[in-house]
């Protein structure tokens, strides 16, 4: 009987006569280079934060592909940027209805599989296009197929959208990884493909904890002008924001960890391979449904001494900074460590002393609280909500949340 595939499986081998034949075409390409790998465009010593928009009142006529939640269209609205969506698209039905809760846009310039998409209605009435074709191809995450990968294929069609609108300025983006991947090869047939179709091609890697928003994710962004331009990607700025000034007040208890969550999250396996983090300054690259998975960022939230504890709540839960998953009490010593005795012996239970015990060589044998000491550092750790991911993300609060917490997706959807 045959394994039935997971859903990842079937994109990464998902056939078809088209996805066949542009995996040929890049093939033979990729096995053609020979010259080296473009060097990426110098930054600008400017403060761009000073520059002021040139021609504010025109109208950018803008068009996104893979587009996600929509983080290039929010950024418009941001900066207050005259614009209009002239088409979006994506095969996630949860980012279709955030995108049709949040932007302007007629579900006749709405596409759901942009290998069916007929760009070519769209030429000469769109200035700008943005993209970035699935990451996981490439990413250093993943298996890294590449072009093997069905989804690595995707990149050709973005392409395609360029070629049948010819937009002015084209913005692709996608992770750093994609630079070395098959040494080199792989960037040098997709920067070669954008500029055959006519670009004056840019590229650089930039990191979000570098232009104010405390998350360390590094992405590749290619900008290409049909026009050539003198053009320098924006120097990194302070950093004036840290993570924790992301967080919301008052935060619902189905986000908080129990026990086999927390030991999870605080191990210093993790905590060493940077799988998790808590209470960091900038946050980890996060990831779809980051709130809903084990890897990635984590609040520890202190209690004070009158808050009312949730009945049944684990209480041996230590310092997340200091202390590894180890030197937790597991349910079974706790319960010989706290017990007051057996028989004739008796022996104190109390834990959190003022003043400690006399520290014993053997204290690793995890002796009972009469004899050692113990603390229940009374604290819960939390996932991040998804207005936090949002924040950290550059999302404002006026981004509306329409979709469930389990079908949520942060960012652009990448």
């Amino acid at each position: 009987m045959s394994k039935k595939l997971t859903k990842v499986e079937e994109s990464i081998r998902e056939e078809s006569d088209k996805i066949n034949t542009v995996k040929k075409i890049i093939l033979s390409r990729s096995l053609a280079v020979e010259k080296p790998t473009p060097e990426p465009d110098e930054l600008s010593t400017e403060n761009w934060k000073e520059k002021r928009f040139e021609s504010p009142n025109n109208i950018i006529r803008l068009g996104t592909v893979f587009s996600g939640i929509g983080a290039i269209e929010h950024a418009f609205q941001r900066l207050k940027l005259k614009h209009k969506i002239v088409f979006a698209g994506d095969i996630d039905p949860n980012c279709k209805k955030s995108y049709f809760a949040n932007y302007d846009i007629s579900e006749e310039d709405w596409f759901s599989d942009v290998r069916e998409f007929d760009a070519t209605k769209y030429r000469g009435k769109v200035d700008f296009i943005v993209g970035g074709a699935p990451c996981q191809a490439f990413s250093m995450v993943g298996k890294r197929l590449g072009f093997e990968d069905a989804r690595g294929t995707l990149f050709y069609e973005f392409a395609r959208v360029i070629k049948d609108t010819e937009p002015k300025v084209f913005l692709f983006e996608n992770v750093k990884g994609l630079l070395n991947h098959d040494n080199g090869r792989t960037w040098c047939v997709i920067h070669d493909i954008f500029e055959e179709l006519g670009y004056d091609v840019h590229y650089r890697v930039l990191n979000s904890k570098d232009y104010g928003i405390p998350q360390n994710r590094e992405r590749l962004f290619c900008l290409g002008f049909k026009n050539k331009t003198e053009f320098k990607f924006p120097a990194p700025i302070e950093l004036e924001y840290r993570m924790y000034d992301f967080l919301e007040d008052y935060v619902d208890t189905k986000y908080f960890l129990r026990e086999k969550g927390i030991k999870f999250v605080t191990s210093h396996k993790n905590k060493e391979k940077c799988y998790t983090q808590v209470n960091g300054d900038i946050a980890l690259c996060q990831k779809r449904n980051q709130q809903f998975n084990w890897h990635g960022d984590f609040v520890y939230h202190p209690v004070a001494a009158d808050e009312p504890f949730e009945v049944g709540f684990d209480e041996f839960i230590f310092n997340v900074k200091d202390v590894e998953e180890k030197y937790y009490l597991s349910e079974k010593v706790a319960k010989y460590v706290l017990a007051g005795g057996t028989k004739s012996f008796h022996t104190s239970k109390k834990t959190d002393l003022d003043v400690a015990r006399p520290l014993l060589q053997t204290m690793h044998k995890m002796h009972r609280a009469g004899v050692d000491n113990y603390v229940t550092y009374k604290g819960r750790i939390r996932k991040l909500t998804p207005r936090e991911c949002l924040r950290l993300m550059g999302f404002k609060d006026s981004f509306k949340i329409v979709v469930s917490d389990t079908s949520y997706v942060s960012g652009s959807g990448k």
